[in-house]
């Protein structure tokens, strides 16, 4: 019998008196901290994605395209990874080489890559956290874990919820889904804080009105 066999097999013991649940679980919790407008909710998300150091930007959907270019000018990339379901139109601001999302890649060629560019599955205005669940304009989940550079686009006010419940009940968690709350980051035992060790070490997030 296995280690794995022989703790189940104690659950399945101690549970042997437990009789089922008669209906659904009781969810009583609170959901959601005040009662906020959209607009307030958004404010919120800034604040909170600020807050863990990303760089917000906001803007109207007909200047996505020029933002994006500036931000990838200014930053010098050479290249930058796109999605195959990304929006064409979001990159008519650049001319630097795209990089396609291929299974093949490997992390030495997403290394080089000087950049990415994203949408989001939704944002928790509350927590500051993008998810981001490997739709196709969001590609596979390595391509956001190793380019030094993430440009995540939010469209505001249908992408963002308040709190975390509310983010759960629109995620599928059959899908492989990650949850960011700034740029990469970790701390040793003296608190001192490293960016850009377990993905990019900066965070861009556009807000599209």
């Amino acid at each position: 019998m296995s280690g794995r066999e022989r703790v189940l097999g104690r659950v399945r013991r101690a549970l042997a008196d437990v009789r089922g649940e008669d209906g659904p679980v009781e969810r009583a919790y609170l959901r959601e901290h005040g009662r906020r407008s959209a607009a307030e909710t958004v404010a919120l998300l800034a604040e909170n994605l600020a807050d863990y150091r990303a760089v917000v930007h906001r803007c109207a959907q007909a200047e996505l395209p020029t933002l994006i270019g500036r931000l990838l000018t200014e930053r010098a990339a050479g290249s930058v990874l796109v999605p195959p379901g990304l929006d064409q139109s979001w990159l008519a601001g650049s001319d630097i080489v795209r990089v396609a999302d291929r299974t093949g890649s490997t992390p030495h060629e997403l290394d080089r890559v000087d950049s990415v560019v994203t949408g989001c599955a939704v944002a928790v205005a509350e927590t500051g956290t993008i998810v981001l669940d490997g739709s196709p304009d969001q590609g596979r989940r390595r391509i956001t874990l190793v380019p030094d550079h993430h440009i995540c686009v939010v469209r505001v006010p249908g992408q963002v919820v308040s709190c975390v419940p509310q983010a759960l009940e629109r995620l599928d968690p059959a899908r492989p889904l990650t949850w960011i709350s700034g740029p990469s980051a970790t701390s040793d035992i003296e608190l001192d804080r490293v960016e850009g060790v377990h993905g990019p070490r900066t965070l861009e997030v556009v807000l599209v009105d």
